[in-house]
């Protein structure tokens, strides 16, 4: 294919999440690390959506036609999509299978892609012990929530071992999420059992109304089964504009002013 896709009552919840920051208020002394920083607000319940970003569908039938070619000669393919980031589309090569007609036509409709929600949800960043602080995430997304962030080491700590920080995302509009920039983390392991690897990153779309969090979860056995897959693009309204406005406060009424009086000047005398 020419791109990578990630694939990955609400009154109540929020209720019990403005609850949590009641309790831990007393939490939110220390200032919010950087990497939180106008894009999450401590205990801030903050409405979020579980989705992907898709181009128009007719788009499948150039996709087919790059999966045939890549059948017919898959180490030319994977040595020239090597050569690119992964998740924006390749340049094109007459081998892709496309001719540049449709080559045009299949960037036009990339170009159109659009977030497509999946699932409501919410978020709330919590400060925990120390100097701990988690994404607190309901629905399927309840598995970022086993993160833990160190701010001291710069770490992710979740269950299967440490989130160490790598290069910065700076991914430009041609990429699968659009225009975006962030920080990450990664988590790879290999045991004589399995494969797994962790990815955590949150950032902010160029547009700075959308902050953005992506998390993949994935773990295949020394066979090549699945053992796991769990792949969520999440987009929430950044803090500022998530916060609740507060109601302008009517300024007091001004005292009229005293209009003003006419003065009679006095009449001259009669001239004798």
């Amino acid at each position: 294919m020419l791109h990578v896709n990630l694939r990955p009552h609400p009154m109540n919840l929020l209720t019990s999440l403005a609850t949590i920051a009641l309790v831990t208020s007393a939490a939110t002394a220390a200032e919010t690390p950087k990497i939180f920083a106008g894009i999450l607000e401590p205990n801030l319940a903050v409405r979020a959506q579980i989705g992907m970003v898709l181009p128009p569908r007719d788009i499948a039938k150039y996709d087919v036609k790059v999966e045939a070619s890549a059948r017919k000669d898959p180490k030319w393919f994977r040595e020239y999509a090597s050569q690119f980031k992964p998740g924006a589309p390749l340049p094109y090569d007459e081998r892709l299978g496309l001719t540049k007609e449709e080559y045009a036509q299949y960037i036009a409709l990339w170009n159109q892609r659009e977030f497509k929600s999946m699932e409501d949800i919410t978020l709330m960043l919590r400060q925990g012990s120390g100097d701990t602080w988690s994404i607190i995430a309901t629905g399927k997304a309840s598995s970022v929530s086993t993160l833990r962030y160190s701010e001291k080491e710069d770490v992710f700590k979740s269950p299967s071992g440490d989130l160490k920080r790598i290069e910065d995302i700076k991914a430009d509009g041609a990429s699968a999420l659009g225009e975006w920039t962030g920080c990450e983390w990664k988590f790879t392991e290999e045991t004589e059992y399995d494969k797994s690897k962790q990815n955590f990153a949150i950032g902010r779309f160029a547009d700075n109304k959308f902050g953005v969090l992506v998390y993949v979860s994935q773990s295949v056995s020394t066979s090549g089964s699945k053992l796991l897959d769990t792949s969520l693009v999440i987009r929430f309204p950044l803090s500022k504009q998530g916060a609740p406005k507060k109601a302008a406060t009517p300024e007091p009424a001004k005292p009229a002013k005293p209009a003003p009086t006419k003065t009679t000047k006095p009449a001259k005398p009669a001239s004798r």
